[in-house]
């Protein structure tokens, strides 16, 4: 093999194929890339047996080959170089990465032993680029990370007439996001959170993404880059298990002003972090007591309708569930007892979130 490649294209190609699969240091040829130089350019492809990703990138191929060498290692080494172009030139044994005045070399790994990188066909949809990475910044980062408890660890995707219906939760509260995409067929599943927080960073800024499921495979396609796991058991996950039809309280508030002020009450707070919000008729008042560290109280100007209530909230997951909704006022619909409180944008853009929090016993007075 051996080619020239814009250095920056090339550099960004390896890049992003290394964070859509880590790779699995206890197996070489798990932690390789696999270069593919044809006529039409080169191919970057990684696999370790559940996820593959592969990348595209134009380049000059002088001879055609294939070969498998350490990902990581290559992805540094590219992206350190300051010259344009780059060659890549099977020498012996060794892939030497030439630039002007400078070679490295990386050992060749046996590439017949690599899995491959696999496609999935199948039904599925479009969504922009924009949008779902809006929505799976905050839909993604909900789910658990224990994996311990691999169910909870992934974002069930669902077509809902003309909408893709994001949901997640790691039982302590839930994100839903509903976006507008066009359909080819049905979609119906659980994907690991950990790569779509990958793909929400590289797809904010393309047009389309691609989203496809078929045969217990996911598969998501966007510009010169397409990436395929297995998929989880989440058909349970819905948020029609939860009681949401009690609700007897509504607050509307500017939600930086709300985010702003629990993160200084939360400063007294006890050792699990819990606020209290007690709703009075046009305020909420945010409390917390530590035996430790004092007291603190602050109030937030906002329109109240229904009765009056006093949840408490673990102030890092209150603080989440305001995160996506900055620069916007957002409703609270506040049951009654230790049930559910639903957070929605007053004014919903194109993609419409639902943050589902649960409450937690207040701090002791």
């Amino acid at each position: 093999m051996d080619l020239t490649a814009p250095t920056a294209a090339l550099a960004a190609a390896a890049a992003d194929l290394v964070r859509l699969v880590p790779g699995k240091l206890v197996d070489p040829v798990l932690s390789g890339v696999l270069l593919t130089a044809t006529a039409a350019g080169v191919e970057l492809g990684a696999s370790d047996r559940e996820r593959t990703a592969r990348v595209s990138c134009p380049a000059l191929v002088h001879t055609d080959g294939q070969v498998l060498v350490p990902a990581k290692p290559l992805a540094e080494t590219l992206r350190a170089l300051t010259e344009p172009e780059v060659r890549l030139v099977v020498e012996g044994n060794r892939l030497a990465i030439r630039a002007e005045g400078a070679r490295f070399a990386l050992p060749l790994l046996d590439h017949t032993l690599h899995p491959g990188v696999t496609s999935v066909s199948g039904s599925g949809g479009v969504v922009s680029g924009a949008s779902l990475a809006t929505a799976l910044s905050t839909v993604a980062s909900t789910a658990a990370r224990d994996e311990a408890l691999p169910v909870f660890t992934g974002v069930r995707l669902r077509s809902e007439d003309d909408r893709l219906v994001l949901r997640a939760t790691d039982r302590y509260r839930m994100a839903i996001a509903s976006l507008p995409w066009a359909a080819d067929g049905e979609v119906d599943v659980m994907v690991p959170a950990t790569l779509l927080v990958e793909v929400a960073k590289q797809v904010s800024g393309v047009g389309q993404v691609r989203l496809v499921a078929a045969a217990n495979q996911f598969a998501a396609s966007w510009g010169q880059t397409a990436v395929t796991t297995a998929v989880l058991d989440g058909t349970y996950l819905s948020e029609t298990k939860l009681a949401l039809s009690d609700v007897d309280t509504r607050v509307v508030v500017d939600a930086d002003a709300l985010a702003a002020a629990t993160r200084r009450v939360a400063l007294y707070s006890d050792a699990r972090g819990v606020v209290k919000l007690e709703v009075g008729d046009s305020e909420v008042r945010l409390r917390a007591t530590d035996q430790n560290a004092g007291e603190a109280e602050e109030s937030v100007k906002t329109t109240v309708s229904g009765g009056r209530t006093s949840p408490a909230y673990q102030s890092r997951y209150l603080l989440d569930a305001l995160r996506p909704f900055a620069g916007q006022r957002v409703e609270l619909a506040i049951q009654p007892g230790m049930r559910a409180t639903v957070l929605t944008a007053v004014d919903p853009g194109e993609v419409e979130l639902r943050y589902i929090l649960m409450p937690m016993l207040p701090p002791k007075a």
